[in-house]
C-alpha cells in the first residue's frame, strides 16, 4: 500500500501543540508534505520561533510519521518562512 500526503496529515494530527492543544494541522502549522515511495518530508512551523519545546514537537512529528504504515524514512524540517499566523 502506498504512503499518501492524508495518510501523513492524519499522522501529523496526532501531534499537538502543549500550549494550544490543538494538532499541528488544525493550526494551520504543516507548510508541505512530499511523499516519495516510502520517503517522507515535511515542512512544519510553530507558532512562535521562541517555542521551548521546539525539538519536542519535531521530534514527535517524526515519530508519528514514522508509525505510518509504509513509510521507511521521515524527515521533519522546521521554518519560520512564512511566519504562522492565526489566520492560517
Amino acid at each position: 500500500m502506498a504512503v499518501t500526503e492524508k495518510d501523513v496529515l492524519d499522522a501529523l494530527k496526532t501531534v499537538k501543540d502543549p500550549e494550544l492543544n490543538l494538532n499541528l494541522v488544525v493550526l494551520g502549522l504543516v507548510y508541505g508534505v512530499e511523499v516519495e515511495g516510502s520517503h517522507v518530508h515535511a515542512r512544519i512551523s510553530l507558532t512562535s520561533p521562541m517555542c521551548p519545546v521546539a525539538e519536542e514537537i519535531v521530534h514527535r512529528a517524526e515519530e508519528a510519521v514514522l508509525r505510518v504504515e509504509g513509510v521507511d524514512t521521515a524527515k521533519i524540517q522546521l521554518t519560520f518562512d512564512p511566519p504562522w499566523t492565526p489566520e492560517r
